[in-house]
């Protein structure tokens, strides 16, 4: 892994991180779908916009047509509309957590429905994960400072992020990075009007701290931060480039103390170290497999001599 890769993935962890605490921001004075869906509507127009600028086509591979739509769907609409909902109870930094669990689930994806190989260095990550969600949330909830509805809401959007995660290899091929980007964000938005419309009142509390943090979460981690990890997949691969998200639990509550003062326990740090440890054994682990099988296949020199 280069340089570059290496500041591309620190750069996306940080970018991805912070869209918790924006979300938390919008939520308060907006309806969090309408939000979500004119956040959608900006970004995907400006991405397309600057894709026909660079030159890049509509035309897409059949590949990559279909992982935008499910990306679209279960990332744009499913993901962060459930999450967009949950965050008007839950706190950015829980919500970060449960999002970055997402590598665990990808692994745990590819071990029970794939029939993936885990070595013993994936399974000591996945059980370390479960273990940080329930020192976490067994905290939480003896201190009664959480809503079930919304983490239940972001439990379900994580498990659409995981299905959005490992439909990414067909989009990150064939190039029109920018293209994919918008189109995926157009479709999440077209997909999120109707039960904005039917569910939430136009009510909101225009002020200074709503219009920076909605600019900030449609340019950064809506359109930058997405690109951004596009392309990173397409350097290093999926399977690497998910080594960048055991950073997204420290960096998710970090921001969230610093810019919204949600405190932090003792059993919260624990928590997420002990996350942060097993997603990056889970990657480590993957990233082994993946190493070994390439190993095996190369062309084996033919023995000298006989006849």
């Amino acid at each position: 892994m280069d340089i570059r890769a290496i500041a591309m993935g620190l750069l996306f962890a940080v970018m991805w991180s912070s869209a918790f605490t924006s979300a938390r921001l919008i939520v308060v004075d907006a309806p969090p779908l309408m939000s979500l869906a004119l956040r959608f509507l900006l970004s995907g127009l400006i991405a397309v916009i600057f894709a026909r600028m660079m030159g890049q086509s509509w035309r897409l591979t059949r590949a990559q047509w279909r992982a935008t739509i499910i990306f679209g769907i279960c990332q744009n609409a499913l993901y962060l509309g459930l999450n967009f909902l949950a965050m008007q109870t839950v706190e950015a930094g829980l919500a970060s957590i449960i999002a970055s669990t997402m590598p665990l689930l990808v692994a745990l994806a590819g071990w029970t429905l794939f029939r993936e190989k885990v070595n013993a260095l994936g399974a000591v990550g996945l059980i370390a994960g479960v273990v940080g969600v329930v020192i976490i949330m067994g905290a939480r909830l003896q201190g009664g400072n959480v809503d079930l509805y919304g983490v239940a809401l972001c439990g379900i959007g994580v498990v659409s992020l995981t299905v959005a995660t490992l439909s990414m290899r067909g989009a990150s091929s064939g190039g029109n990075f920018m293209m994919v980007v918008g189109l995926q964000m157009l479709v999440g938005s077209a997909v999120l009007w109707a039960p904005a419309i039917a569910t939430e009142t136009l009510v909101v509390n225009m002020n200074l701290r709503l219009v920076l943090a909605f600019i900030y979460t449609t340019l950064v981690p809506g359109l930058a931060a997405t690109l951004v990890w596009f392309m990173l997949v397409d350097r290093i691969g999926a399977v690497k480039a998910a080594t960048f998200h055991f950073l997204n639990p420290f960096f998710g509550v970090a921001i969230a103390a610093l810019l919204l003062g949600e405190k932090l326990g003792p059993h919260d740090v624990v928590g997420v170290a002990i996350i942060a440890g097993g997603i990056l054994a889970v990657q480590l682990s993957r990233q082994a497999g993946q190493r070994r099988p390439q190993a095996e296949d190369r062309p084996q020199p033919r023995a000298r001599g006989g006849a």
